[in-house]
């Protein structure tokens, strides 16, 4: 069902080819107010606003303004925290010239209009939301004011030049006349339409015209998230709704359900039937739902279910396994794509006057976000109705029309507010049971997980080998790097060859983001990245994206291989990182730009002022995440104390990060606090393992992120030069563990290269 998504690849390495075709400009007044895709279906978004309205006077599809003056911008991208909806109104706000206090946001439906302006599909991951809507949004923005002015100046017998637009008025000084918004629209007279091209010439603020952009005003979702009116996917309630309960196998992937003995379930109260999934998109194996009146019946009912399994081909792996296969594919020299093929490295390795090798590892890792996974499903005579809040809302509508069997265009896709994401919404497996039960019993049905549900059966981070071999020439500069590595695919798992990358060699295809981050900005003459798919990990542990995914576990590997490369020549570990990004070549001006980041970073925190007690010492590491042509330029310093017992303490985290240009500047500085938290968590203390062919780890109680008690002070620098907006939701994320290890061994002369870093590890170090 996947080939339904249609993705244009080349988009995704060019941020700044906005798509500004007519259908995302449609300015005009509409006749029956504001229509966002599937509005003729009750109950769909906008559908209810379209009965009730007078005209709106709608820009283009991403906003509508009432004859009140109310703004309603529609985010097509998920709000999983991070106000994403609220910045793409200020986007609109800054060029509209509206006054903040009436503006507003929903939620798109998924109607391909709402397609993402660069990617052509709704995706919501990479730190790419703000970044690549920055200029549609300003230019829908821009339309909508011109447009209006145009109306106005009509309207009063004034030039149009000589209009002024503030705080939702247009304004003609010498003529003292004046006219709002809503004005505007009440006329009628707003009907200016604009071709692709002069949408294009429209000329946009400059930054130092600003005046919403870079200001924390309060971010719109706020108020309904405090006060319940905001609605999550679990809050969805329908008409003769039923719940579901699912029923998980021991083994993550690849089993098969033999028989269901439902006597037991059968005796609750509330009980309607068991459904065994039938699910041809592939996203479950192995799965059983119960369905009862309630969802606590529906537990009761799931846990009195008795189900044989077939555990399948994977019943009997471990982590172990999935590492040894790792390095027997590393072994072979015919491995993998190249990613990276620069000068000769062979040759390179040959004659350098001292060789470093490495091994680094990172475990598997899960989501968890806050709100369990869920959905609702709803048929309506031929239309499938799905609630949820999801972040790849184009594909997961093509695994809810596979899971019924139905033609994607009769999915309509209800977005609701996201308890978080981080990644593990791309994927639509809740959507599967939801579905199939509701098809089976004829009703509404809502499914909600458990958190051990969510745990066992995660699309987690994958577990990853690395092995990077370097070379250095007898002044101890860098001259050749050969990187591998070995993981599962989660881009390929989805089954979209357009998102996957040919390789640089063009003898296949890989997924890029498995080695982002490892096409760095250090100028290295000689450089390979292989990237190798690890078989047995990819079908045993199904994987996604987590937040950061691969700078993630990239990062980790080239920023402690500088460090220990710093440390072999005996020089400062931050200086052979600025001498390394000199911006020759590709590098110009991304190398500069982490430099800068680096140097601000280190004087925040005070590097190398100050003779720190025994066991404490201060590491750097320097990343260019996401992906190389939409990095956000970011830095660490990180503090820590190493006990004898090689138990390492955070005191202080310091990042500085180059965001371009601030929407937002609180939401900002959040995000990158909790960015680095995150990663600092994935550095000590999140781990899960694979036994049997299944998680082992089920609940808080096993898999142990960081806890409140445990947080080190934190210390942002933020970067805003009115270069072109990037993102901030997961460079720091990558950033950090590289940076404790690399602090951990300046401390007590201990190098760990797995993560989490253990005090287990660290004391094994310490003596060796």
């Amino acid at each position: 069902m996947n080939s339904h998504v249609k993705i244009d690849k080349t988009r995704i390495s060019q941020p700044d080819a906005a798509d500004l075709s007519r259908r995302h400009f449609l300015v005009g007044t509409a006749a029956a107010g504001l229509a966002l895709g599937y509005s003729a279906v009750p109950g769909m978004l906008g559908a209810d606003q379209a009965l009730a309205a007078p005209a709106n006077f709608d820009p283009s599809v991403w906003y509508s303004i009432a004859p009140d003056g109310i703004v309603t911008v529609t985010c097509g991208k998920a709000d999983m925290g991070q106000h994403i909806a609220s910045t793409m109104a200020q986007i609109v706000a800054e060029e509209l010239g509206a006054n903040w206090k009436d503006m507003r946001v929903q939620l798109a439906s998924n109607d391909p209009k709402f397609n993402d302006p660069v990617l052509g599909v709704q995706i919501t991951g990479g730190s790419w939301s703000t970044m690549m809507n920055f200029e549609a949004m300003s230019r829908a923005g821009a339309a909508g004011r011109i447009a209006l002015t145009e109306a106005a100046a009509g309207i009063m017998g004034v030039p149009a030049s000589e209009l002024v637009v503030r705080d939702s008025m247009i304004a003609h000084a010498k003529a003292k006349k004046q006219m709002s918004f809503g004005d505007v629209v009440k006329s009628g007279k707003a009907t200016k339409t604009f071709t692709p091209d002069e949408l294009k010439a429209i000329k946009l603020k400059t930054p130092d015209r600003y005046t919403l952009i870079g200001v924390s005003v309060p971010q719109l979702d706020i108020p309904s998230k405090t006060n319940g009116a905001a609605k999550y996917g679990i809050d969805v309630m329908l008409p003769g709704m039923v719940y579901g309960a699912v029923v998980t196998p021991p083994v993550r992937y690849g089993a098969t359900v033999t028989s269901v003995d439902d006597s037991a379930a059968k005796k609750l109260p509330g009980f309607i039937k068991a459904v065994t999934l039938d699910d041809k998109t592939g996203t479950t194996t192995g799965w059983v739902v119960a369905v009862a009146n309630t969802y606590a019946n529906a537990r009761k009912a799931a846990d009195a279910l008795k189900v044989a399994y077939d555990g399948g081909p994977n019943a009997k792996l471990t982590s172990e396994s999935l590492l040894t296969e790792a390095k027997r594919l590393q072994a072979l020299d015919d491995s993998g794509e190249f990613f990276v093929k620069d000068g000769d490295t062979k040759a390179a390795l040959g004659t350098a006057a001292k060789v470093l090798e490495a091994e680094y590892t990172t475990s598997i890792n899960i989501h968890a976000p806050m709100e369990p996974m869920n959905a609702t499903a709803e048929f309506k005579g031929d239309i499938l109705h799905v609630y949820s809040g999801n972040q790849f809302a184009t594909r997961s509508g093509a695994i809810a029309a596979g899971a019924a069997g139905i033609d994607p265009k009769f999915v309509v896709m209800h977005q609701m507010w996201l308890g978080g994401g981080f990644g593990r919404r791309l994927d639509a497996d809740m959507m599967v049971p939801a579905v199939q039960a509701a098809k089976a019993v004829g009703k509404p049905v809502k499914v909600i997980y458990s958190r051990e549900n969510d745990m066992t059966m995660d699309f987690s981070r994958p577990l990853t080998y690395q092995k990077i071999k370097a070379g250095l020439d007898g002044d101890g500069k860098l001259i050749a790097m050969n990187h591998d590595v070995v993981s599962a695919w989660p881009t390929k798992r989805w089954g979209i060859p357009d998102f996957l990358s040919p390789s640089v060699d063009k003898k296949g295809s890989l997924d890029a983001f498995t080695v982002n981050g490892a096409d760095f900005f250090y100028t290295v003459p000689n450089h390979n990245v292989r990237a190798i798919l690890n078989e047995m990990a990819h079908t045993a542990t199904p994987s996604g994206q987590l937040r950061s995914v691969a700078p993630g576990w990239t990062f980790w590997a080239v920023e402690s291989m500088v460090d220990e490369l710093a440390h072999a020549v005996g020089r400062d570990p931050a200086q052979y990182r600025i001498d390394m990004l000199d911006g020759k070549g590709a590098n110009a001006g991304g190398a500069q730009r982490l430099r800068n980041t680096l140097l601000a970073a280190m004087g925040l925190a005070g590097y190398g002022t100050r003779q720190l007690p025994q066991g404490e010492g201060m590491g750097v590491a320097c990343v260019s995440s996401q992906e190389r042509a939409t990095a956000s330029w970011t830095a660490c310093v990180a503090h820590v104390a190493v006990a004898p017992s090689g138990e390492v303490k955070v005191k202080k985290l310091t990042v500085a990060t180059d965001v371009g240009t601030q929407v937002h500047p609180d939401n900002i500085r959040a995000q990158v606090e909790g960015a680095a938290l995150w990663g600092l968590s994935l550095a000590l203390y999140e781990k899960a393992t694979l036994k049997d062919g299944g998680i082992e780890q089920t609940n808080f109680d096993s898999y142990t992120p960081l806890r409140m008690s445990q947080l080190p002070e934190v210390a942002v620098a933020v970067i805003a030069n009115g270069e072109h907006a990037t993102g901030v939701g997961e460079p720091a994320v990558t950033v950090v563990a590289p940076a404790i290890g690399n602090a951990v061994f300046n401390a007590v002369g201990a190098r760990v290269r797995s993560l989490p870093i253990s005090a287990e590890a660290v004391k094994a170090a310490m003596k060796a």
